[in-house]
């Protein structure tokens, strides 16, 4: 019987402790494009998954993964270009996804932001489409719509089967396999459509140098990475936050100092119009006005609005102080 020719990358990861090695980028990214594609049989890409997952992923692995989505990625020729990208993959749980109101913030002054995500593989959280829809903010159902929705409100949200209809299959094996998919890694690092800072976060701060490296060997030159909220882009303003990332091209780390001195509540309940409630006013939370405007101020920094993280702080306050309130709707 002859080989199947993705057998070769499952023996690479797969041939015990001292004759198994990681993958090269050209490995990675040529195994991802025949999962994409459709030429690899179940049992191979559930033993592939899980190779990676229990090694854990390198950055050339990463990189490969994510350049691989991208080659199969067609924008919209119309797609105004993206000052920011934000991937929002965990969901939350014991908060809610304060984060979508920095993005909204910042897309409110002139910053075109594509956030992209799933939902619904983790269960007991509430993710960020489920929550935009409950804003009215509905995410976009073909990509030209995500280029409309852009144009017109500086903001759009991508679900991920948008960038590849088998992306969802791939993390949708988590129940099936018990382990996390690699992929739940890979789409931090994708910015599929090009911007110019991505924002990424992490839920355990050893994954941090990993998608920095990633992201080198993928030619970004802005990145700014950090411990993020369960996983989500989301900082805790209750402590000192290290942000990791790129700069010009260059790999920097900087340190925050802590934002708000308290102690977070946990929200109950998880009901998203309560976002609309903070936006306008109707609702006052000073450590939730603090994760906003923390959040925010990251971006700012690292988008080139403000030279250090005092300054981008005061300016996000700034922002926050100055919103239209009357951009979300009435909660209720």
């Amino acid at each position: 019987m002859t080989e199947h020719p993705f057998a070769p990358f499952v023996r690479i990861l797969g041939k015990g402790p001292h004759l198994s090695r990681p993958l090269t980028l050209g490995e990675a990214r040529r195994a991802a494009g025949m999962i994409l594609d459709g030429e690899v049989e179940p049992v191979q890409l559930g033993a592939f998954l899980c190779l990676l997952r229990v090694k854990t992923e390198t950055p050339e692995e990463v990189a490969g993964f994510a350049m691989a989505i991208r080659d199969h990625l067609h924008p919209p020729a119309d797609m105004p270009p993206v000052d920011i990208d934000w991937p929002s993959y965990a969901g939350k749980s014991r908060q809610l996804p304060l984060f979508l109101l920095s993005a909204l913030l910042l897309a409110e002054n002139g910053l075109t932001i594509v956030m992209h995500g799933a939902s619904g593989h983790t269960a007991g959280r509430l993710y960020a489409d489920e929550a935009l829809a409950a804003l009215g903010l509905a995410p976009a159902r073909t990509r030209e719509e995500a280029a409309r929705t852009l144009a017109v409100r500086n903001f759009a949200f991508v679900p991920m089967e948008l960038l590849h209809p088998r992306l969802p299959e791939i993390l949708g094996l988590k129940p099936l396999l018990g382990l996390r998919s690699p992929l739940h890694t890979v789409v931090r690092n994708l910015n599929p459509f090009n911007a110019r800072l991505s924002l990424m976060s992490v839920f355990h701060p050893t994954y941090r140098p990993v998608h920095c490296e990633a992201s080198r060997l993928m030619g970004m030159t802005a990145l700014a990475c950090f411990k993020g909220e369960g996983g989500e882009i989301e900082r805790r303003p209750e402590k000192p936050c290290q942000v990791e990332g790129i700069a010009n091209g260059a790999v920097f780390s900087e340190d925050w100092p802590v934002a708000f001195d308290g102690v977070p509540p946990r929200d109950s309940p998880m009901d998203p119009l309560r976002l609309a409630a903070l936006w306008r006013g109707d609702w006052r939370d000073a450590h939730a006005e603090a994760t906003v405007i923390a959040t925010a101020a990251i971006a700012l920094r690292h988008i080139g609005r403000a030279a250090t993280p005092a300054g981008a702080l005061s300016l996000a306050g700034s922002l926050w102080t100055d919103r239209r309130r009357d951009l979300l709707p009435t909660a209720v």
